[in-house]
């Protein structure tokens, strides 16, 4: 049967995250979301792995659910919660992320791991090997000297029927391809332990073209999971199988692709991932990745270096022309989270009451916030909601959005309507208008192509832009071409040369 599955998530037990990341909060989110199976997070963690026995009993192999006396009741999400058949009853699966931070092959790095495990006993018996190794309880997501390719032998010693997945693998400052810490393949990172490892997260800065432009990840199956830090992001990327619900069947399903049962992934409009383009969020610069060449890697602002992100990462790393090269496949959505979607339209923020009090309506008539991005007809949304939520919908599937990149460890913004399209209020009257919404922005946005950035012949382009920029820092620099969501003002605050200025601006500006 088909069936979504987030796995990569955190507890109360992490640094930064909600108290609500609790299994009754889970459990609820899960069905609101409409996923069937999730993952624990933060299992070598020892109060949640207490937590988790208390409250969770078997159910299929190697998963769990929630003890009935656990659950929420339905007045905490009024029409929201029932039930409409067992497998909509969320089950949980014993996962969790680690930070390994060490040295090799002369150069500091910090790979996070996603590591699936069988059942508790294996997670005591990991739990019982990393303490011996660093903290494992100051926070959900332990902290390790520890090699990742030792982390993924030790995974295998606990249990040959363990699964590990290296973590958003582009992302600049932690995982096993960053800019930053990372390594220019797996081998070098796992080096005779490779063949063990079956799938890569994508992170939300990625998405599966963008991976599909490397062939060397062509042996990996590419998940996707919302890493999320409170129960309200489950699902803002997940998986699709059609298989039998069980623990066996989903890591067969991981490991071995489509012959599995693995059938396609959600996404987050990578753009929208706080990791996507590069740039220096202080001074409010956003660059892609060519832009980035011509700078040297400088701020254009204070001249100080640039944060790669993980398209520049994978421009660099990638071997191919295009992504159709790669010959297994699956499909992906991306969607904006119906938070959003209804923020945009209301006027408000997304964890405003307004919004609140939207979303509630549409999932208790939907069925689920995924049935509704996902599965329903247009026409029905058009029912439950109205006609503006049907078009920011459809937009959002044709991949008609506008986009801001984000940058820095800054999250972009992805939109479906233009500024002026539905001020608030809902002025329906104004949602097609004959003109134009302002200066560079059309009524109908673009579609959002494959891929955000032409990759083709990057190698060559940075090898040029090398040699072009041979001399000392800050010589021979060009002429920068920035890319950012400025009006004329702004931009002349921005690029001032030289000596004193001075800005007078209301809030916002």
């Amino acid at each position: 049967m088909k069936f979504l599955a987030d796995f990569h998530i955190h507890s109360h037990f992490s640094i930064a995250t909600s108290k609500h990341l609790v299994p009754e909060h889970l459990d609820a989110w899960a069905r609101i979301k409409g996923l069937s199976v999730i993952g624990t997070g933060d299992v070598t963690h020892p109060g949640w792995l207490r937590e988790l026995e208390e409250k969770l009993v078997p159910a299929e192999e190697g998963l769990y659910r929630l003890k009935d006396e656990y659950r929420l009741p339905e007045t905490s999400f009024p029409g929201v919660l029932a039930a409409r058949s067992p497998i909509r009853e969320p089950r949980f699966v014993l996962t969790g992320e680690v930070s390994s931070i060490y040295k090799k092959n002369g150069k500091v790095r910090k790979v996070h791991s996603l590591v699936f495990m069988p059942g508790f006993e294996a997670v005591r018996n990991l739990q019982f090997r990393l303490e011996r190794i660093g903290n494992i309880t100051s926070d959900g997501r332990p902290i390790l000297g520890l090699d990742a390719k030792d982390l993924l032998e030790i995974c295998l010693k606990v249990s040959d029927r363990s699964f590990f997945i290296p973590a958003h693998i582009w992302t600049p400052w932690f995982s096993v391809l960053g800019a930053k810490s990372g390594f220019d393949t797996m081998e070098e990172c796992f080096e005779d332990l490779t063949d063990h490892i079956h799938a890569v997260e994508t992170g939300l800065s990625s998405d599966p073209p963008m991976n599909w432009m490397c062939s060397f990840l062509d042996r990996f199956t590419i998940i996707s999971n919302s890493d999320a830090h409170s129960p309200e992001k489950l699902a803002r990327e997940a998986n699709l199988f059609d298989t039998t619900v069980s623990y066996p069947a989903i890591r067969t399903a991981m490991k071995n692709g489509r012959s599995g049962g693995f059938r396609g992934t959600v996404e987050f409009f990578p753009e929208e991932g706080k990791y996507h383009y590069d740039g220096h969020r202080k001074c409010r610069v956003r660059l892609d990745p060519l832009t980035t060449l011509e700078s040297r890697e400088f701020c254009p602002v204070c001249g100080k270096k640039v944060t790669a992100g993980v398209l520049s990462r994978v421009a660099r790393l990638s071997d191919r022309d295009s992504p159709e090269e790669r010959d297994e496949r699956f499909p992906f959505h991306a969607l904006v989270p119906l938070k959003e979607v209804l923020s945009e339209i209301l006027g408000t923020g997304p964890n405003s009451k307004k919004v609140a009090e939207q979303y509630q309506s549409l999932v208790a008539q939907g069925g689920s916030e995924l049935e509704i991005l996902l599965e329903r007809s247009i026409g029905d949304i058009e029912t439950i909601g109205d006609e503006v939520i049907a078009e920011g919908i459809r937009r959002m599937r044709a991949r008609e959005v506008f986009i801001e990149e984000g940058y820095d460890g800054e999250f972009g913004r992805i939109r479906v309507f233009g500024e002026n399209e539905v001020p608030a209020g809902r002025r329906r009257d104004v949602l097609f208008p004959e003109s134009g919404t302002g200066e560079g922005e059309t009524t109908v946005p673009r579609r959002r192509p494959l891929i955000s950035f032409d990759l083709t012949g990057y190698g060559e382009k940075a090898r040029a832009a090398a040699r072009k920029h041979s001399g000392p820092d800050g010589e021979g620099m060009g002429e920068l071409f920035i890319r950012m969501d400025l009006s004329d003002e702004q931009m002349k605050a921005v690029m001032h040369p030289s000596g004193p200025q001075v800005i007078i601006a209301g809030p916002g500006s």
